[in-house]
């Protein structure tokens, strides 16, 4: 029995041990493999819960359902919004605590309701040692159960498990809530939001995957993998891009020369949980003050 398959089933027996498990399920390769395990060991006993709010794209949340589908989990959607709470529209470093705290409070919440008593999160090994992750401290004062932490999965395991049972999440790149892509003490508002969402839709038509639009108070900065950088300054890339995102409110449009980075805008420059203003080396390559093309 290799490494892998030992860890696995000891998840297994762990969540088999429980009458019942909610999993909070965002659709990203860590809770998607609590999903699938959690299924295995409890069949229909096992609920997949994705909390629905301003914060989250609205194709991340139909992937989430099409996800849940290919597990075969039951999957319930709970609703919350971030923006009802003033400490996480401050935006300080620990706006992920505030956030986790909300989100992990309505899946208890749901859990109550279905009468479960265990709620499981996505947490993996290689979580507690990457940089600064407040939204880690919600997740130890609620009890939440992390089996991936618990049977010391690394994320690298984690995608080699999702291989194994056949998730087309295995390889898809980490997605952080729309509020990473905005610096800290920059006000969280319903605005910037919808526009990060709406600019990242029309980058991604372009084929861009590793890839964020930050939100510097009316200044995009796109930032895309460095192999990619040369296909950002194609020409036809550029004038497809600039207008529509001044339409959408920013008055400039900029490529980050560094590249994707996670957490580019978070405290030290570590994951994207929280988020502050790195002051990165941008190129203003195709700024919304140039002349558009109908010539305004």
């Amino acid at each position: 029995m290799t490494t892998l398959e030992a860890k696995r089933e000891g998840a297994l027996t762990d969540l088999a041990e429980h009458d019942g498990v909610l999993v909070a399920f965002s659709g990203g390769v860590d809770s998607s493999t609590v999903a699938a395990l959690a299924a295995e060991a409890l069949g229909e006993d096992a609920v997949a819960c994705t909390a629905k709010s301003e914060t989250l794209p609205e194709a991340e949340l139909e992937d989430a359902k099409r996800v849940a589908e290919e597990i075969g989990i039951r999957h319930e959607i709970v609703e919350f919004s971030e923006l009802d709470s003033d400490a996480f529209i401050a935006n300080d470093e620990d706006r992920c605590y505030h956030c986790r705290t909300m989100r992990l409070g309505k899946m208890l919440e749901k859990a109550r309701e279905l009468g479960i008593e265990t709620v499981c999160d996505g947490t993996n090994a290689d979580d507690p040692g990457a940089g600064h992750r407040p939204g880690l401290q919600a997740v130890e004062e609620l009890e939440i159960h992390s089996p991936l932490l618990a049977h010391d999965f690394s994320k690298a395991e984690v995608r080699g498990l999702a291989d194994e049972y056949g998730l087309s999440v295995a390889d898809k790149p980490s997605m952080a809530c729309l509020s990473s892509r905005i610096p800290t003490g920059l006000a969280v508002t319903e605005e910037r939001l919808t526009r990060v969402e709406q600019a990242e839709a029309l980058v991604r038509q372009w084929g861009f995957e590793g890839f964020r639009v930050r939100d510097h108070d009316g200044l995009a900065r796109i930032e895309v993998a460095p192999e990619d950088l040369e296909d950002a300054l194609d020409p036809a890339f550029v004038e497809s891009i600039r207008d529509p995102l001044a339409d959408l409110g920013f008055d400039h449009v900029t490529l980050d020369l560094h590249g994707y980075r996670t957490g580019s805008v978070s405290p030290g420059g570590g994951l994207e949980e929280d988020s502050s203003d790195d002051d990165p080396l941008v190129a203003d390559v195709f700024s919304a003050e140039y002349p558009r093309a109908d010539g305004s």
